[in-house]
């Protein structure tokens, strides 16, 4: 089964992530290994994202730290605003990408 385009963003950022993490480890003095597999993984994940896609995350990382969020009883957990009731029943088909009107964070709708 393929992977949703919020799927692959939701994995790419947990790969941005990881790499973060071992990058201040790495500055505290202790040796990291894998941290050159989770950055190819990285590039190969980025690649089979559109590009627009891809630009808007980006964009979103570099000023947020998490630019895909969840979305929880229709709160978004990024920023705690809540979402309209409407925007929620089509957010959870997963087939449109949607962003949070407050903190601008792409989000994702757990059950």
């Amino acid at each position: 089964m393929a992977k949703t385009s919020l799927e692959l963003l939701v994995s790419l950022q947990d790969l941005d992530l990881m790499i973060e993490e071992a990058d201040e480890v790495k500055k505290l003095g202790f040796s990291v290994t894998g941290s050159t597999e989770l950055i190819k993984a990285r590039e190969e994940l980025a690649k089979s994202i559109s590009r627009p896609l891809l630009s808007r995350y980006e964009q979103l990382r570099a000023k947020i730290k998490r630019a895909v969020v969840p979305v929880k009883d229709d709160i978004c957990l990024g920023c705690f605003l809540r979402q309209p009731t409407s925007r929620g029943v089509r957010g959870r088909e997963d087939e449109q990408i949607f962003t949070c009107e407050n903190c601008g964070r792409m989000l994702y709708w757990l059950e």
